[in-house]
C-alpha cells in the first residue's frame, strides 16, 4: 500500500487553518516539525508550544486520487501557501519499527552509554543506561541533558544522596544510581514524567528504594549531597533559595537548561549560596556546577 504525503511550510498563525483543511479532506495523520532552528524547551504540563514556522505534513491513503486532492488543497489555501505545497509518495513499511533507525547508542562520558532496548551495548563493560524514546523530556541527546551526563560520568558520586529536580524521563536519576549514588529522590511537576521515570527504572532494574519518585510538594526538607536541576532558567532563579536549603554544607549542585544568554542571571541567583565552577558549554547551552557555602556565611 502507498500513501500520499502533502507538506508545506506555514506560520504558527496559519496552522489551525491548514490542519482543519487536511482533516476535513480525510488525512489519516498530521505531523509538525521545525522549519528552521528554533528550540522548544521543556513545556509545562498542558502547554502545547509550536514553532514560529513549521513544516506541516498530512498523509492520505491511496484510495484517494492524489491529483484531485492536490487541486482541493491548493484551491482552498491562500495563494502564498498553495504555491509551496509538496506531494510525495510514501511506500508501506512497518511504521512502529521505522523510528528506531533514528536512535542509536549514545556515549555520554568515557564509560557511560545510553543504549536503546533494541541495540547491543558498544562497550558492555561500561555503565549502561537502557532508555527508549518516549513522552517525557530527556533522552540524552539534547545538549542540556548531555552536559549533565558528561559531568556525572566523570564525577565521584559514590554513596551520595542525590535530588534530581525536574527528573523528566528519569535519565539523570538512573545515571546517578548506576554511578554509585546511595539514594536518589526524583522530582517532577508532571505526572506523565513520573510514570516515565518508573518505567525507565524498571527497564534498568532500579528498585524503588534506590529512587523515590515524587511531586515537588512531597519533597519536604531532606538534605542532599548533590542536587541536579535540568529545568528552565526562570524556575532555576526562583528556586535558588529552596535549593540552598536542601543542600548540605559542601554539597554540590548541578544546573542546566540554561542558554548562554541566561548564564549571568543564573550565576547571580546562586552566588549568594554556592561557590560556582566555570560553566561548561555545548552549542548554545551551558551547565553550572558548584559547592554550598557554610550555612552560617549566608545568614
Amino acid at each position: 500500500m502507498a500513501w500520499w504525503q502533502f507538506s508545506l511550510n506555514c506560520q504558527a498563525s496559519e496552522l489551525e487553518q491548514v490542519e482543519n483543511l487536511m482533516t476535513g479532506l480525510g488525512a489519516v495523520s498530521i505531523s509538525l516539525s521545525d522549519a528552521g532552528d528554533e528550540p522548544i524547551y521543556e513545556p509545562l504540563p498542558g502547554d502545547t508550544p509550536v514553532w514560529q514556522e513549521s513544516i506541516l505534513a498530512a498523509i492520505f491513503d491511496d484510495t484517494n486520487d492524489h491529483e484531485f486532492l492536490y487541486q482541493q488543497i491548493t484551491g482552498e489555501l491562500p495563494a502564498h501557501l498553495a504555491q509551496v505545497v509538496r506531494l510525495e509518495t510514501l511506500h508501506d513499511q512497518d511504521w512502529n519499527q521505522s523510528y528506531k533507525k533514528h536512535f542509536h547508542p549514545l556515549q555520554c562520558a568515557p564509560d557511560l552509554w545510553i543504549v536503546p532496548s533494541w541495540s547491543e551495548p558498544p562497550d558492555p563493560a561500561a555503565t549502561i543506561i537502557r532508555l527508549d524514546p518516549g513522552l517525557a523530556f530527556g533522552t540524552g541527546s539534547h545538549p542540556t541533558t548531555a552536559l549533565c551526563l558528561a559531568w556525572l560520568g566523570v564525577s565521584d558520586i559514590d554513596d551520595r544522596r542525590v535530588i534530581d529536580f525536574g527528573c523528566g524521563s528519569g535519565i539523570l536519576a538512573i545515571a546517578a544510581v548506576k554511578l554509585g549514588a546511595r539514594q536518589v529522590i526524583a522530582v517532577d511537576i508532571d505526572t506523565q514524567a513520573l510514570t516515565a521515570c518508573h518505567s525507565n527504572m524498571a527497564a534498568n532494574a532500579i528498585k524503588s528504594e534506590q529512587i523515590q519518585v515524587i511531586l515537588p510538594e512531597e519533597l519536604g526538607q531532606p538534605t542532599t549531597d548533590l542536587l541536579i536541576a535540568n529545568i528552565l532558567a526562570g524556575p532555576l532563579i526562583e528556586l535558588a533559595p529552596r535549593f540552598a536549603e536542601l543542600e548540605k554544607t559542601g554539597g554540590q549542585i548541578l544546573l542546566s537548561g540554561i542558554l548562554k544568554t541566561q548564564l549571568e542571571d543564573i550565576q547571580s541567583a546562586y552566588r549568594p549560596y554556592f561557590n560556582l565552577d566555570p560553566a561548561s558549554c555545548r552549542e548554545d547551552w551551558v551547565c553550572i556546577s558548584g559547592h554550598r557555602f557554610q550555612q552560617e556565611a549566608n545568614v
